[in-house]
Parts: structure tokens; C-alpha cells; sequence
């Protein structure tokens, strides 16, 4: 059993950098990593499905940070619309785009025997092609302005592991690491690179209180370190990605996990 981990301060890694990061209202991994981008000295455009969520955390942020350096916009992925206005605001926002994180995700639970094909598809729109549409757009905006550009994609580990009643979302999951190797070689041409993380599993305190004591000490059991991830956690990996730190990787899949093997 580890002890809490330390929260790293920023070093200046994102710099005058332009970010869009997608499902990023409240506690999750989404707004740990526009929290950290922010940390780090970037603009961070947020966006989410969830209006009332997205302002109070583009309230809260901009109150920290600065109003000039946080703007936000509802967008829900499974619409190309909201996408594309979502990626233009974010270039008129920062005068220009450097990082996409495609953040957005939907999960649920049951058995492939008695799953339905609204249960399917919706978690596939959300998850895989919610992060195509969002991909594509990026790509396009960062051919446009020829600067290159990072995209940093959410997979899960179950897209390699096998997980009862999460067949919708590990195949989602494993498409997104797909996608990710696919599109890191297309855009290699204009000099945009393209990664994903792949947690095992993070909490925050919203999600431990509608996890049951029993299920929690199930999934924790697992963790070589006996606790879940904070969400900060993941978003470390997503800085380290979006950084120069990491300027010749592209198409891998890190995993941020401390799963046994």
C-alpha cells in the first residue's frame, strides 16, 4: 500500500500554447486536464454536453487563472456541428490551435447476451466516433495553418483486458486506440502527432460516492498501489504528451496504470 500521491507543480511545459479539451466539466480526468494545462501556461478552450457543469467550471478556472486564458463552449461530440464550432471558437479564442484532447466518453454496463443495439451504439457514437469527428476536425485545422499540432486521445485498458458486461465500451476503447495509430501516421505528413493514454482506473470524490464500498475495494484490490488514480494523475500523461517531452512519439498508446500484471 502507497501513501498519497504529491501533486507536481507546473514547470511551464504548455507555454503559450492553445488547447481544447473536450468533457471537461467537473472533477474527472476532462477537467483535471484543462486544470493542468492551466498549470502549465497554456489557453485552454473546455468544452462539454453538460451546460450548467461546463459554467461553473469555466467560473472557476477563469477566477484562478485569468478570464483571458479560459473560454468555454457547450459541444456535444456525437454532433459534427457542435464539433467544428467547438474547434473554430477555440482557434478565434487562442489565435490559433496547438493541442487537442479528445476526452469525451460514454460507459454502462451489461452483458453482451442481453445488450441492445441502442446500449451498443450509443456508447460506440460517444466514445469511438465522438473522438473521430473530433479528430478529424483537428486534423483539418492544424493541415490549414501548417504549425503542426498534438492530439491526445482517452482510451481505457479495457481495450486490452477483458471486462464482463463492458463489451460496448472495450471495443469503443480499443477502436480509439486504433484511430489513434491510424490517424498519428496520416498526419506525420504535416507534422501533427497523435497519442492516447490508457487508464486503469481513476476516481474522484463525485464518482467514489455512487461506487459501492464493495465494488471500490474490488477494483483497488487490483492496483499494485492499492488505491485508484486521482484524475490529475492521467492528466500528468496528457501534459507529458502535449509536450515537447514527448516530440517523438506518435500512435502510442501509454498506459497509466499500476495494474497487476
Amino acid at each position: 500500500m502507497s501513501t498519497a500521491p504529491v501533486y507536481v507543480k507546473g514547470h511551464g511545459l504548455l507555454d503559450g500554447r492553445g488547447a481544447v479539451v473536450t468533457a471537461a466539466a467537473g472533477a474527472g480526468i476532462g477537467g483535471a486536464t484543462a486544470r493542468r494545462f492551466l498549470e502549465e501556461g497554456a489557453r485552454v478552450l473546455i468544452g462539454d454536453a453538460h451546460a450548467r457543469r461546463l459554467k461553473e467550471t469555466h467560473e472557476a478556472l477563469a477566477e484562478e487563472f485569468g478570464a483571458e486564458r479560459v473560454a468555454s463552449l457547450p459541444c456535444d461530440v456525437t454532433d459534427e456541428e457542435q464539433v467544428g464550432a467547438l474547434l473554430a471558437r477555440a482557434e478565434q479564442a487562442h489565435g490559433g490551435l496547438d493541442i487537442v484532447v479528445n476526452n469525451a466518453g460514454l460507459g454502462g454496463t451489461a452483458n453482451l447476451v442481453d445488450m441492445t443495439d441502442d446500449q451498443w451504439s450509443k456508447v460506440l457514437d460517444v466514445t469511438l466516433t465522438g473522438t473521430f469527428r473530433c479528430t478529424r476536425a483537428a486534423l483539418r485545422s492544424f493541415r490549414s495553418a501548417g504549425r503542426g499540432g498534438v492530439i491526445v486521445n482517452n482510451a481505457s485498458v479495457v481495450g486490452w483486458r477483458a471486462q464482463a458486461g463492458q463489451a460496448h465500451y472495450a471495443a469503443a476503447k480499443a477502436g480509439v486506440m486504433a484511430l489513434t495509430r491510424c490517424a498519428a501516421v496520416e498526419a506525420a505528413e504535416f507534422g501533427v502527432r497523435v497519442n492516447a493514454v490508457s487508464p486503469s482506473l481513476a476516481m474522484h470524490p463525485h464518482l467514489v460516492k455512487v461506487t459501492t464500498p464493495e465494488l471500490l475495494t474490488e477494483l483497488t484490490s487490483k492496483e499494485a498501489f492499492g488505491r485508484y488514480a486521482e484524475p490529475w494523475e492521467v492528466a500528468n500523461v496528457i501534459v507529458f504528451l502535449a509536450s515537447g517531452y514527448s516530440s517523438y512519439m506518435t500512435g502510442e498508446t501509454v498506459s497509466v496504470s499500476s495494474q497487476h500484471a
